[in-house]
């Protein structure tokens, strides 16, 4: 291993059991490495591992093939020189801004009144001083995940590990914090020698990091790599920047080939991970998008800006538009089909029987319901059947996900009703005996 690199991944995977006991692939084959002097940012879609590949670099949980190895010496377990800051800001209630920041050293043994004069010393560097006597209950959302980083570098890290780490907060506080973290590291004010930040926003991505790396998903597979030549302080605004945020899009929306491997979920199969997006975004960008300036075709980025929406909720609401149909999406661009743009024009009650017929067609899942509901004497089939089904290719929080998904869907588009009070699906009453 070079002397220059922190960690390297070698031929990862990692997967999760389904219900059935079958294993589920979440990250296969991941080559990876972080070098000295370098923030690197991992995009993907929901689903794609992120997250998974995170914790098996953070030593918390181990790969099932491949290896992970920091300064020469695999993963087992958590290493010293490796620190994680997390989403929820994972902070312990009753202990003060002081005692939580103090709770890693305390771990690795340093003495009291080391402790305290390290993380006083931090907490000021982190804009937060005056408030180690504070809860975090006491404290804004911002100043909360300010000290979960406090937590994080108080330990003299190597290596950072960021997962969404901006994501829980208010645009402009997050903005604000992410400029601060760079500002310390360009400073060399931290120790940290590396930074790797999981994210869904492409602009944060593009504005830290040195290189992005995209994964895929289903299972997750490293599908592209970025060098980012920019200096920092950038300029969102900037020609530059601008362009590749365009080029990140075009990659995070490129369709992946077909899948060959046996057990690959696609489209095509009831299991297909459906678009965590409802009706309401659907037809609120296809509405955007059909009108001026727009007039059928845009730049996601412009897109996502005029709809005022984060990449967690843009790429899913395109995902189902092409899946149904009614829209492309390919290099950056999404675009209007013959369908979408009759669709933009059509009354409520069209929109609903285009939406219902196109659901039918393109969404084996809802077809499969239908199916069954007519080969029922009564008409209804409780969920349960269908939960199963799911869970033979996903994790049961995600196949409750997905089915509520394809319930909002079918009852949208009048394919298929479904009773709260009972978990029962049902045909429309007017196909009802």
């Amino acid at each position: 291993m070079s002397e220059n690199l922190l960690m390297e991944l070698s031929g990862v995977a990692k997967s999760f059991r389904s219900a059935d006991g079958a294993p589920r692939l979440i990250l296969d084959n991941v080559h990876f490495s972080l070098a000295k002097g370098e923030i690197v940012a991992l995009l993907g879609k929901s689903g794609s591992g992120k997250s998974t590949l995170l914790r098996i670099m953070a030593g918390l949980i181990p790969s099932d093939a491949g290896k992970a190895v920091y300064r020469g010496k695999d993963i087992h377990g958590p290493a010293s020189g490796v620190a994680m800051v997390f989403q929820s800001f994972a902070l312990f209630p009753w202990l003060t801004v002081q005692q939580n920041v103090e709770l890693g050293l305390e771990a690795q043994g340093v003495a009291a009144l080391e402790r305290a004069k390290r993380a006083d010393a931090m907490l000021e560097l982190m804009g937060l001083a005056g408030f180690g006597g504070a809860l975090p209950r006491e404290l804004s959302g911002g100043m909360r995940q300010r000290v979960g980083i406090a937590r994080a570098l108080v330990t003299n890290p190597d290596v950072l590990l960021m997962d969404e780490a901006f994501s829980a907060l208010d645009v402009l506080t997050g903005e604000t914090l992410r400029n601060d973290i760079l500002d310390l590291w360009d400073s060399n004010r931290i120790p940290t020698r590396g930074i790797l930040i999981v994210s869904h926003n492409i602009e944060e991505a593009v504005m830290m990091a040195d290189r992005i790396i995209i994964l895929s998903s289903g299972p997750g597979r490293i599908s592209s790599e970025i060098g980012v030549d920019l200096a920092r302080p950038r300029t969102v605004d900037s020609i530059e920047v601008r362009a590749l945020i365009d080029e990140v899009y075009g990659l995070m929306t490129m369709r992946q080939a077909p899948e060959t491997r046996a057990g690959a979920v696609h489209p095509a199969h009831p299991g297909y991970h459906l678009p965590d997006t409802d009706v309401s975004h659907i037809e609120g960008v296809l509405d955007l998008l059909s009108q001026a300036p727009f007039n059928g075709r845009a730049d996601l980025p412009q897109l996502a800006e005029e709809a005022g929406l984060s990449d967690e909720e843009l790429f899913p609401t395109c995902e189902a538009l092409a899946l149904l149909g009614l829209a492309h999406v390919e290099k950056g661009d999404i675009a209007l089909s013959q369908l979408g743009l009759r669709y933009a024009d059509a009354d409520q009650t069209l929109r609903q029987e285009i939406f219902g017929q196109q659901l039918l067609t393109h969404v084996p899942l809802a077809a499969r319901i239908r199916q069954q509901l007519e080969q029922e004497p009564t008409g209804t089939s409780r969920e349960e059947p269908f939960i199963e089904l799911l869970e033979e290719f996903l994790k049961a929080d995600e196949a409750k996900r997905v089915l509520e998904v394809a319930i909002e869907w079918g009852r949208y588009g009048e394919v298929y009703e479904y009773d709260f009070h009972t978990g029962k699906l049902k045909l429309p009453d007017q196909q009802e005996e």
